[in-house]
Formats: structure tokens, C-alpha cells, sequence
């Protein structure tokens, strides 16, 4: 039976290992048209706790892990001329986590913010809905938006307690509410309203829809990410646990979605 790359270089040495992947990487690298690199890239960053079971550790461990991974993600966009990345860090769903679990993730999602806040390279956007979130929380979000404001590198949108249709139900709600602060009846925003309308209200009104969806740990689904956004998305699913994602597996991502033949609504 034939075997994978994956499984051939799992019997060599570790330093072999580093330095095949080194070389794959960069033999994908050169090969990756820059022309056809997406413009914003959303993450589903899935599999912290499978691998953490799997490396023997402890939930908080996986968390950990992955809150680490992420500058080097920045840093392979920052490579690559992508202008935008939404990491999705916690969903609404996960508010729902024993407190045991949720309290230490809320302290390592704060940590990671304030790391992306303090680079200087970044910057940084909240995604979701604050009041479903602790004062504190809400505090590091926000102070990390505000210092980085001006700074001129990749925005990151921080998806932190959002949910696909909570955004969609946030937007019509602001939408109500302007237009009745304007004066309009109900009938009359009924009568003229269109998409854009909709797209103003998202959390991330203004922002280019992301062109390609990444999510690891082999599962192929959205489970909600981005629904209004991601209408003429590519999809990319990774089977490894996003702590052990490489940079070789963020290429792959690339290469694949340049050899697609994108077709909006076709």
C-alpha cells in the first residue's frame, strides 16, 4: 500500500522532519502566484482540546496553544499580501462551557488580544457581541480596537462570542433603529429594502468579504462562521488540530484556493 508524505516522515528523525517540511514549504512558497492570493482570510481555529488529549495534556493546555499559534499566522499573511484575517475565537455556543473551562479561555483569549494590541503591526477589530461578554472582557476588546486604530498592517478581526445568526439579528436590529430614528415606518424600509442595507449593519461593515475560509481539525463544516459573508467563499478544511497547523498547511490553503476557478452565484 502506498503511503502519504505525512506518514512516510512520521518514522524520521525529528531535525529530518523540521528540515523536509522546511524544504516542502518553500518549494510551495515559490511556486504560490501572488496574484491570486485572497484578500481576507477567515479561520475557524478548531481542535484545541482533541489536541490537547491527544499530547496528553489538559484542556487549558490547548488553549493555550492555539492562542499561541496565531502570530504565527499573522506572520505567514503578513508574507503573503493578505489584507485581512477574522479569527474565530469563541462562538456564542461556547458561552455555554462549564465555568471551569470558559473562565481560563476568557483569560487566554484576553492575553492573546492584548499580545496582538502590543506587536504595533496589527490591527485590531472585534467581531461579535460585547454585552454577552464580561465587563473585563468587553474592557480588553475594546482598549486593544482603540490602540491600534491608526496602525497600518493586517486587520484582524477577533471573533469573540459570535454567532453567524446572532450578527445577522444584531444587523436588522441596527437597521430598525436608524431608520426609525430617521422617521421611517415600518412599510417604508420594507418597501426599499436591499442587501446592502443588510451588509452596512454587519459586524464587519466596510470590509471586503472574506475570499477564503480555513478551518482545521477535519471537521467540514461552518457552524455558523461568517453565514452573510461567506456566500461566495472558498472553503478550505485541514485535518490537523489547529495548535499543530504549519506553515506548509497555510500554503497548501493557498495553493489550493489559486487553482480554483472562483464563479460568484455560478
Amino acid at each position: 500500500m502506498l503511503q502519504s508524505s505525512r506518514e512516510r516522515t512520521r518514522w524520521y528523525p525529528r531535525w529530518l522532519r523540521r528540515l523536509v517540511y522546511r524544504l516542502y514549504a518553500l518549494r510551495v512558497e515559490g511556486r504560490l502566484d501572488h496574484e491570486q492570493v485572497p484578500k481576507h482570510i477567515g479561520v475557524i481555529l478548531d481542535g484545541n482540546r482533541r489536541w490537547a488529549r491527544a499530547a496528553g495534556g489538559t484542556t487549558e493546555q490547548g488553549h493555550q496553544a492555539g492562542a499561541e499559534k496565531i502570530r504565527e499566522l499573522l506572520g505567514w499573511c503578513g508574507e503573503t499580501d493578505v489584507e485581512v484575517v477574522t479569527l474565530w475565537l469563541l462562538s456564542t455556543d461556547n458561552l455555554g462551557r462549564p465555568a471551569e473551562e470558559l473562565v481560563p479561555l476568557l483569560g487566554i483569549i484576553e492575553d492573546a488580544v492584548r499580545d496582538l494590541a502590543a506587536d504595533g503591526r496589527w490591527r485590531v477589530h472585534h467581531v461579535g457581541t460585547l454585552d454577552l461578554l464580561p465587563d473585563h472582557t468587553q474592557r480588553v476588546l475594546k482598549d486593544a480596537e482603540e490602540a491600534t486604530r491608526n496602525n497600518t498592517g493586517i486587520l484582524v478581526n477577533v471573533a469573540v462570542g459570535y454567532g453567524g445568526r446572532q450578527e445577522i439579528v444584531d444587523a436588522v436590529r441596527s437597521l430598525l433603529a436608524e431608520r426609525a430614528a430617521q422617521g421611517a415606518t415600518l412599510e417604508e424600509l420594507a418597501e426599499d429594502l436591499d442587501l446592502q442595507d443588510i451588509a452596512e449593519h454587519l459586524y464587519t461593515s466596510g470590509q471586503p468579504d472574506p475570499d477564503l475560509v480555513i478551518r482545521t481539525s477535519g471537521e467540514q463544516r461552518l457552524s455558523g462562521f461568517m453565514l452573510w459573508q461567506s456566500a461566495h467563499s472558498e472553503y478550505y478544511f485541514c485535518d490537523v488540530f489547529w495548535p499543530a497547523f504549519r506553515k506548509v498547511d497555510f500554503l497548501r490553503a493557498l495553493r489550493d484556493y489559486a487553482a480554483r476557478h472562483r464563479r460568484y452565484g455560478g
